[in-house]
């Protein structure tokens, strides 16, 4: 099967059932390279990702777990993810994921490294601004909210509601040398806090009381 046709088979199941709402998209640049920065707490954020509206050329970063599911496995490998292997520093991911931005490709990831278990936001990790100051791409924040229960929906066949908002997109300035480490803390904090301001407050985590959260909110 073709990538575009089950792009557009997943598209569909997920229309049939569930009710998923993609607002703000319009932030997204509709061509050339660009990093979306999502929160994670269910095996289906990549899969709905997959759906952004004006970017059927998206990809993403995805733990190499995923691997032993046959069907997602073979659906991933269809989308032409690139795999990451989180049980330690993944140079070889990070370069081939690199490569593809500079290249025009919109990237997924989700900067807290892990799929939460309880919805609510986790640490961010480096690596999203790290890949962000290598390629001098754009970054789009998404908050996705209603997948952690939504696989209890999809089955008891309740169409759970399913929300993915996109914000304005944004740059990160060069590090300055002899702030490197806090300048890049700083930057994963404001990652994280934009992503925060588009979910919940339910959802916010570690991120709820942020002072960096207040000027995201609208």
């Amino acid at each position: 099967m073709k990538r575009e046709t089950l792009q557009k088979l997943v598209g569909f199941l997920f229309r049939v059932f569930t009710r998923t709402e993609y607002s703000g998209y319009e932030h997204i640049p509709p061509t050339g390279g660009v990093i979306i920065a999502t929160n994670h707490c269910s095996r289906v954020d990549t899969l709905l990702l997959w759906g952004t509206p004006g970017r059927p050329d998206i990809t993403a970063l995805v733990a190499d777990k995923y691997k032993k599911y046959f069907l997602f496995n073979w659906i991933l490998n269809t989308a032409g993810i690139i795999w990451l292997d989180r049980s330690q520093a993944d140079f070889g991911a990070f370069r081939v994921a690199a490569e593809a931005i500079k290249n025009g490709a919109c990237l997924g990831i989700a900067p807290e490294g892990t799929r939460s278990r309880n919805g609510q936001l986790l640490p961010g990790k480096p690596g999203t601004a790290l890949l962000a100051l290598r390629t001098n791409a754009p970054i789009v924040p998404v908050g996705i909210e209603g997948t952690d229960k939504a696989v209890r929906g999809i089955f008891t066949l309740q169409r759970p509601r399913l929300y993915l908002r996109y914000g304005e997109a944004f740059r990160l300035p060069p590090l300055d040398r002899d702030r490197r480490n806090e300048q890049l803390q700083q930057y994963t904090d404001e990652i994280m806090c934009r992503i925060a301001a588009l979910l919940p407050e339910r959802q916010r985590g570690v991120y709820r009381d942020h002072p960096m959260l207040k000027q995201f909110l609208r």
